[in-house]
């Protein structure tokens, strides 16, 4: 697929890199940023609210300091969601996507992060108020200027990239997607991406399997006992090579800040999962076999 060549196949997602998880300084941040170009991890997703909107900041400070080529790098944010937050005057969580903020947000991203354009800006959330129109005007304009290579959606479906795709092209889609959230290899969002060669992210890959103890993840539990031997990796290396063998050639965005878990993530591309036991893993989750 033609928009999926210039990004690193595991993404590494910086949420948790900050105040929302790890609180890296910036020496640390600098030191996982190189690891995950040790290990070919050369994507790296951000939005504007992570960290209570000071993610990107810390983020840029450590780029900053890292001496890292800027072409050796690809950097994602969103924009879009508005809650409340120190520095901000939001008095309920809400989605705004007029021009007269996309392009100051896009702008304070690209200040941030200590860089001169984004690979890829993503509008994190649908909004009923969309309008398209001013979408297109501000894409139209921030790529006119060079300050973003491409334009992407999140947790959109089908029909909301339809109606964007009525002014401007959508070349990206981040979608939740894994063995335990699967909806979206069955709502035509995946067909969509095909179809339209959209690159496909998956957030939060791993699913509900290390954090729920239900009926569910302890079917997974037994066949991935098994499967860790058969296939010589572990767990969370099986739960990515399963989300792996879709053919929308899906790029995981892998939140965590662990450097072993992200060599690990990486190796998962390597692993090809079995057709039926990719079915297994799909009935396990699901508690009964496909119709």
């Amino acid at each position: 697929m033609k928009n999926t060549t210039t990004y690193s196949r595991i993404i590494a997602g910086t949420m948790t890199w900050g105040n929302w998880g790890k609180q890296l300084s910036t020496k640390e941040m600098v030191s996982l940023m190189n690891h995950c170009l040790d290990y070919e991890i050369t994507t790296f997703d951000h939005a504007d609210i992570y960290g209570d909107y000071t993610n990107e900041a810390q983020f840029g400070n450590a780029f900053a300091q890292s001496g890292i080529a800027r072409d050796k790098i690809q950097l994602i944010s969103k924009c879009g969601i508005q809650f409340k937050a120190e520095g901000r005057t939001n008095r309920i969580k809400h989605y705004e996507y007029g021009k007269d903020y996309i392009i100051p947000s896009a702008e304070r991203s690209l200040n941030l992060l200590k860089t001169d354009y984004l690979d890829l800006l993503l509008l994190h959330r649908p909004s009923p108020l969309m309008n398209v129109d001013e979408v297109a005007e501000a894409i139209g304009q921030l790529k006119q200027q060079g300050k973003i290579k491409q334009f992407g959606v999140s947790n959109f479906t089908s029909s909301q990239i339809e109606l964007i795709e009525k002014r401007i092209p959508v070349e990206a889609n981040q979608v939740e997607y894994s063995l335990t959230a699967n909806e979206v290899m069955n709502n035509g969002i995946l067909d969509d991406c095909i179809i339209h060669d959209r690159l496909a992210m998956s957030w939060s890959p791993l699913g509900s399997y290390f954090r729920e103890d239900s009926p569910a993840n302890k079917r997974i539990g037994k066949i991935l006992k098994d499967f860790t031997k058969k296939y010589n990796a572990t767990e969370d290396q099986l739960l990515l090579a399963w989300i792996l063998k879709h053919p929308s050639n899906i790029h995981p965005v892998v939140g965590t800040a662990t450097p072993q878990r992200l060599k690990l993530a990486m190796e998962a591309v390597h692993i090809e999962i079995d057709l039926q036991d990719w079915f297994i893993l799909l009935e396990a989750n699901e508690g009964h076999e496909v119709a």
